[in-house]
């Protein structure tokens, strides 16, 4: 279904402004953006309560980088609205950890905190160290079972419901909660004696 904007013209939904972009319409690009600005910042609020008082990166900063490396994106095939934020919570995951790496967290901490992937998961509580730990323990899955490492990414990071992220990944939500369920238990095998 299209809206329209003030002035009567169609605004094509975001799916079909995601294809758009992906096929090189930097127009829709255009289009897009104030769509899903809100969400964006959803994201983004939601990544940025793991952090500490203080951040020197900003909510408003974390989308501005996350939207700069979405236009450095170049001929993605979107599928839907739920890739597209499922990517962008990706890029800010990949952000936040770069950004906790190159402060050298873990060397000036003398290590991480091992930490439950349910204390994990309760990402207000965690620290830059214990978003470095679970990013490495997700990558470390990914080698495993790369959907099962989505899922998480999706469902943690990216706020996605089960039907949206069964939707992303062309899969039932059933298998989307049985990957929910093996990865939580991977994890926190993988935190306890990472």
């Amino acid at each position: 279904m299209q809206t329209t904007m003030a002035d009567s013209r169609p605004v094509p939904p975001v799916t079909d402004l995601l294809v758009a972009w992906g096929h090189g319409d930097a127009a829709a690009l255009a289009q897009l953006m104030p769509l899903v600005h809100d969400e964006l910042h959803r994201l983004a609020r939601r990544e940025m309560r793991g952090e500490r008082p203080g951040h020197t990166l900003q909510t408003t900063a974390l989308v501005n980088e996350a939207y700069m490396r979405l236009v450095d994106v170049r001929r993605v095939e979107w599928h839907d609205r739920a890739h597209f934020f499922a990517l962008s919570a990706r890029i800010m995951r990949r952000i936040l950890v770069d950004h906790a790496r190159s402060r050298n967290y873990i060397k000036r901490g003398g290590g991480t905190r091992q930490v439950s992937l349910d204390e994990a998961l309760v990402v207000s509580e965690a620290c830059n160290d214990d978003l470095v730990a679970l990013d490495d323990a997700l990558q470390a899955l990914a080698a495993v079972d790369a959907r099962k490492s989505q899922v998480v990414e999706m469902r943690f990071f990216g706020g996605l419901t089960v039907e949206e992220t069964a939707e992303a990944l062309h899969v039932s939500p059933e298998t989307v909660m049985r990957d929910w369920q093996f990865a939580k238990v991977w994890l926190l095998r993988a935190l306890r004696h990472g």
